[in-house]
């Protein structure tokens, strides 16, 4: 295999792990916040921050730097339109996955008190729970567009 093809392997690996832990995690954090079950959400919301640290970060890092050398040994520049607009949709889904992770940890810290001392959710924690959501909608969305701009490389703009 030569090395571009190991690099590609490797971006691939890792958009899989970045998408698809982010979509699995959103699933299970969004639907156990629904059943209102308390022991529930401290479980998966712990899983789901360390899911963030062991899966999503080490990918949010592996994905530009795949990307740009891949670029490099392609000789595509930073200025071709597809590439580009990967960048700029990368770079809004990690405007919006920054905050998400703050607020998942301080979803779990909140949840884990309150079950250590036996009462329910405040309504803080349902409002970091709604504005979880909303920032992994257009985060989402956002790397849908990546992967579809990976796949086709369209010629934009022309």
């Amino acid at each position: 295999m030569n090395d571009y093809l190991l690099l590609k392997t490797i971006h691939i690996i890792s958009s899989v792990l970045l998408v698809g832990t982010g979509f699995g995690s959103a699933f299970y954090l969004f639907f156990v916040n629904r059943s209102k079950n308390l022991v529930a959400i401290v479980v998966v919301s712990r899983l789901v921050v360390r899911a963030d640290w062991w899966f999503t970060t080490p990918a949010v890092i592996v994905q530009p730097i795949s990307g740009y050398l891949m670029m490099q040994m392609a000789g595509w520049p930073l200025t071709t339109p597809w590439i580009a607009l990967s960048f700029a949709l990368y770079t809004l889904a990690g405007i919006c996955w920054l905050p998400v992770v703050v607020l998942q940890i301080k979803m779990h810290k909140l949840a884990e008190q309150c079950f250590k001392e036996g009462r329910e959710l405040p309504a803080q924690y349902w409002t970091w729970s709604r504005y979880w959501e909303w920032l992994g909608y257009p985060a989402f969305i956002a790397m849908v567009g990546v992967y579809y701009l990976m796949v086709n490389k369209p010629a934009l703009f022309a």
